[in-house]
């Protein structure tokens, strides 16, 4: 029998391809979502059109697991509107665990952020040292996984902390770092950064979608961050630049935050990663030359269907 999964927020950049790869996987799939920026769901996923904020989850005593992505997405949207990232973030996410609790789901995985633990000096960032978040987006998901740990004695809750996810999905997104340099070198012939010593985190979206089955079948639970490769910002744009063919112009900055993530933590308990960011630049090169054209929110259908990815 298959294990029915609900991902709320899948309609999103990793969301679209986790749906897409537990289908492969045969699990019974749910996408519960706003759908703002469209669908690129393959045909097999359930759909759910509701806001998290206003929904009842009477719906819920059918599935086994929930994995929640539901989020405004990123520092700048949480800072135009703080009200709506607490709504959509610790409240909504409050009621819905209590009705995870009322229907005896069996477990609760939540999308949580590296980026909660804020700058450190340390060289190993793991989960055992303190959390410094900086601003709403961090704050929120550091408020999420405290009220999350005090359900664990209801079902298994898994709190993963990714880095900055990069690669293609059929819902990109071009505000994190080696997506926006790939897309810069393809349309503009030209990479800019600012500064460039900076340090940060990346994972791959292949990876970040098989650690998700991989907590699935686990029977545990957990803090976990999920990324293996901490580089600088120079590093990232060369390695773009050299496989895009563009250049790069470098601009000064006064931003010298530098973020790190050691994952040695999920690597013991079994999980190995397969992809890399150079796998990622390849994977985006590949789509854009061959006619994806990315969008805000009208992304090429017509070039999807072709490919046979939707």
């Amino acid at each position: 029998m298959k294990k029915k999964i609900l991902i709320i927020g899948g309609a999103g950049y990793i969301g679209t391809k986790l749906c897409e790869f537990l289908i492969k996987k045969n699990y019974d799939v749910t996408c519960l979502d706003t759908f703002w920026f469209g669908n690129n769901l393959p045909k097999k996923t359930n759909i759910i059109k509701s806001d998290l904020r206003n929904e009842k989850f009477k719906f819920l005593k059918r599935f086994h697991t929930v994995i929640h992505l539901a989020y405004l997405s990123n520092d700048p949207l949480c800072e135009i509107d703080a009200r709506a990232t607490w709504e959509t973030g610790p409240l909504a996410l409050y009621n819905l665990l209590e009705n995870c609790k009322k229907f005896r789901i069996k477990k609760f995985i939540f999308a949580s952020s590296g980026s909660i633990y804020g700058i450190k000096k340390e060289k190993k960032v793991t989960e055992k040292l303190g959390l410094d978040p900086i601003t709403d987006y961090n704050k929120s998901k550091m408020i999420c996984e405290k009220v999350i740990e005090s359900y664990k004695k209801y079902f298994k809750t898994v709190i993963l902390r990714p880095a900055t996810v990069c690669g293609f999905s059929k819902r990109l997104r071009l505000d994190v770092v080696l997506n926006l340099f790939c897309y810069q070198a393809y349309y503009k012939k030209k990479i800019t950064i600012l500064g460039g010593s900076q340090i940060r985190p990346l994972l791959n979206i292949n990876d970040m979608i098989r650690s998700y089955e991989f907590f699935i079948k686990k029977n545990i639970n957990g803090i976990y961050n999920v990324g293996f490769e901490n580089l600088q910002v120079k590093e990232i744009a060369k390695k773009v630049a050299k496989i895009f063919n563009c250049k790069i112009e470098i601009k000064k900055t006064n931003d010298p935050r530098s973020y790190r993530m050691n994952s040695d933590k999920i690597i013991r308990l079994g999980f190995r990663p397969k992809y890399n960011y150079e796998n990622s630049i390849n994977e985006l090169k590949e789509a854009f030359e061959e006619g994806f054209i990315p969008s805000d929110i009208n992304w090429n259908l017509k070039w999807l269907t072709k490919k046979k990815w939707i």
